[in-house]
């Protein structure tokens, strides 16, 4: 149940040890504590985050973290609050993902993630426009549409696609 990419990719590996003694964590961030440094939190789930993580983008990004959620339902709430607790000074809360924004699970996180942001903090989608099938149809579009994402994702941009106000429509006061 994972794409074959992943079964060949050495960062998805797992020690013996971690298998043996660890346990399914529903949130992954990044290590360490408190970062006054980061200012824009990107949360995706499932092999997006390797995509994420490999680009040349996000190395040495002080500003920008990544975070995957593991468990979409039940919403793993308490463990994303302390995610973005991590980040005192957050401006930007992103949901990434790789397909279009009619699938996946932009509509059912977004509502979730708007409870949980701070006040202040804007929120953003980056996916593929909606359509009526999941791929693009040509392996060069792909990758193009895929090089988009990634780099809306982490830096943002003025066709983020989903860029919207510091409160969010769904958002009640």
């Amino acid at each position: 149940m994972t794409p074959k990419s992943l079964l060949r990719l050495p960062a998805a590996a797992s020690m013996a040890e971690e298998l043996r003694d660890g346990r399914f964590r529903p949130v992954i961030g990044p290590p360490g504590g408190v970062d006054p440094l980061v200012r824009r939190l990107v949360l995706c789930s499932g092999k997006f985050f390797y995509d994420l993580a490999g680009s040349r983008l996000a190395q040495g990004s002080e500003e920008v973290a990544i975070g995957r959620i593991e468990l979409l339902y039940p919403f793993p709430v308490a463990e994303v609050r302390a995610l973005v607790r991590r980040f005192p000074r957050l401006e930007r809360l992103v949901w990434a993902q790789e397909e279009p924004r009619n699938m996946g699970a932009l509509k059912f996180v977004l509502p979730e993630l708007a409870r949980l942001s701070p006040e202040g903090v804007v929120m953003e989608t980056v996916a593929r426009p909606e359509r009526s099938s999941p791929a693009e149809g040509y392996g060069a579009v792909h990758l193009a549409e895929q090089r988009r994402i990634v780099r809306e994702a982490l830096r943002g941009g003025p066709a983020t696609g989903g860029r919207g106000p510091a409160a969010p429509p769904w958002r009640t006061p």
